[in-house]
């Protein structure tokens, strides 16, 4: 019997909150044959734009740049609009990568406010919020739920700064009938193996416009172009190793979200009306990145947790704490994202878990009522 270590303690049988797909060997060989036959191992290789023009062709997208990961993503998104100091307005509540990609470009996050049903940044709360010093939106597609992104447009369009999305939970998501990657002027994507499409670690880039495309190629490539610097650059090219492995995974792109969907779907009829749910979105299509669930307050939260991982279930609280609240990105607000925050919690959801453990933890999560809560 498996035994995992976990805080110190052995655990027989833990079910994570998420397990990478792992492409049969047979077809990854199939792709690391072709690199080893192509001695070529990186620097925009033949698998690397192999993969970028099939995911191009499976998301509706155009102007796609793949990168090593999804925070330079948005670094690189951020630099290529010419962000470079001032304030980005963002949300509290997702993961610090969204916000140190921002003070790592040196703008400052300018927090404000999210939706209480979607979990996403709520755009009058964010209108509210811009200063003269907002030089760029960036809101986070939370879960995989769509933003508002008709008054973000108009939002940035009346200051007149760019609009970027992190749309790290997006893979794939479709809003009244096209890719959510096509709102913005620039979108980015985590292919982390955390993501349910991965590269093991990658990141890409969708531009609403072409020569930002070969701006931000030359950029990732030290600024090199035909072999001579011509703008500030860094090396944030993908691998061919990693190409592959998205190669692989990308065959079974669609069989892999079908079973994180149905996953989801089971999950919330066995929840429904006995904890609460965020809100998705009626206009769009759904991936199964995540399962969310809000618990009553931060002592409800962490009884829930306490009982799942006493019987073998780990679980997140992503996203907590509120960004915000900690006076790392910027000085200490209260308000915004937090009380959210200390609700939250993810339950497991990956490709093979099954609909008897999602059973069981349901049974789990619905035996810790939120009355009769004692002090933490």
């Amino acid at each position: 019997m498996a035994m995992v270590s976990m805080s110190g303690k052995l655990w027989r049988n833990m079910i994570p909150v998420t397990e990478p797909y792992l492409p049969p060997r047979g077809r990854l060989d199939y792709y690391l044959d072709r690199v080893y036959a192509s001695h070529r191992l990186t620097n925009d290789g033949p698998l690397v734009r192999e993969l970028t023009r099939r995911l191009e062709d499976y998301l509706g997208v155009t102007n796609l740049l793949l990168v090593a990961n999804g925070t330079l993503a948005i670094q690189l998104a951020l630099a290529t609009l010419g962000v470079k100091r001032g304030r980005g307005l963002t949300t509290p509540f997702t993961f610090p990568a969204t916000s140190s990609a921002l003070s790592w470009q040196g703008v400052e996050p300018q927090y404000a406010d999210i939706d209480p049903e979607t979990l996403n940044l709520d755009p009058l709360a964010a209108d509210h919020a811009v200063t003269a010093d907002t030089r760029v939106i960036l809101p986070v597609h939370t879960y995989g739920n769509p933003c508002d992104v008709e008054r973000f447009r108009a939002l940035a369009n009346r200051i007149r700064v760019p609009l970027v999305y992190d749309a790290s939970h997006a893979f794939g998501v479709q809003l009244n009938g096209q890719s959510l990657l096509n709102w913005g002027d620039a979108a980015t994507l985590s292919l982390h193996a955390t993501k349910l499409f991965h590269t093991a670690e990658g990141g890409g880039i969708v531009f609403r416009d072409s020569h930002l495309l070969e701006e931000a190629r030359s950029m990732i490539n030290f600024g090199l172009d035909n072999g001579s610097p011509v703008r500030i650059g860094i090396n944030a090219k993908m691998s061919e190793m990693h190409a592959a492995m998205g190669l692989a995974v990308l065959e079974a792109i669609d069989e892999i979200i079908d079973y994180r969907m149905a996953i989801q779907d089971h999950y919330r009829k066995r929840l429904s009306g006995r904890i609460e749910l965020p809100v998705f979105s009626a206009d769009a299509s759904a991936n199964g990145a995540y399962m969310p669930v809000l618990c009553r307050n931060a002592v409800h939260r962490k009884r829930v947790q306490r009982h799942l991982l006493a019987n073998g279930i780990e679980s997140r609280a992503y996203f907590s704490p509120a960004l915000g609240s900690l006076g790392l990105y910027t000085k200490e607000i209260t308000g915004a994202g937090v009380e959210f925050a200390d609700r939250i919690l993810c339950l497991p959801i990956f490709f093979g878990l099954s609909t008897i453990q999602v059973d069981h933890i349901c049974d789990l999560v619905c035996a810790i009522p939120p009355t009769q809560e004692p002090a933490l």
